[in-house]
């Protein structure tokens, strides 16, 4: 044994480097979330919804109207007083060129009455199904009962006259709500959208 112990040459044991890696950011959540865009999906179905239910409603109106050839005439059945309004359903109805005739509305059953004939104020068309039709006059109707219809001087081959209640009220019932749930469900999706991608941009790392 020899002491002082010698000591032998230094030997440096093996050095490992540690490498420091940064850890990924965390991953922050862009607000508001997906799931504010089932409100404005939601205003655009139920527009959408409401004009497919109204254009269906409509159309069953139109197919409804009680109608009389021209010039042959016939005899409707009107159920309570008020307003009703006269449709022209044949050429030139849709183009408003519509041959010139005379309309005779006469009392056919005990109390019935009208007190009277005007011509409609505006311009109100439509096209369903095999219907073409224009609004032409307004009847206003005392007492309800049955009404025999007579036309004369006109010249137009298969023609109607139709009668019932006011398709333009029915049109403005279908495109009011509609149209403005649809555009709005459209633009609150589309400010969403782009509040979305400007905050999206504002949380990666550098942006400024």
């Amino acid at each position: 044994m020899t002491y002082p112990p010698q000591q032998g040459p230094y030997q440096q044991g093996p050095y490992q480097q540690g490498q420091y890696q940064q850890g990924p950011y965390p991953r922050q959540k862009v607000r508001p979330g997906r799931i504010w865009y089932l409100v404005p999906l939601a205003l655009f179905v139920a527009g959408a919804a409401w004009l497919i239910v109204g254009i269906v409603s409509l159309s069953s109106t139109v197919n409804g109207l009680q109608r009389v050839p021209v010039p042959a005439g016939g005899t409707i059945s009107l159920s309570h007083s008020g307003g009703y309004t006269i449709y022209y359903e044949g050429p030139g109805a849709q183009s408003g060129n519509i041959p010139p005739f005379h309309i005779n509305v006469t009392p056919a059953s005990p109390g019935a009455s009208v007190s009277s004939l005007t011509r409609y104020g505006s311009t109100v068309t439509y096209n369903v199904g095999s219907h073409h039709g224009r609004a032409v006059l307004t009847l206003n109707v005392t007492r309800p009962g049955r009404f025999s219809i007579s036309a004369t001087g006109a010249q137009a081959t298969g023609a109607d006259l139709a009668f019932g209640g006011s398709i333009a009220h029915g049109i403005v019932t279908i495109v009011l709500p509609a149209v403005p749930l649809m555009v709005l469900g459209f633009l609150g999706a589309l400010i969403l959208l782009i509040v979305r991608i400007f905050r999206k941009r504002a949380l990666r790392p550098g942006y400024a």
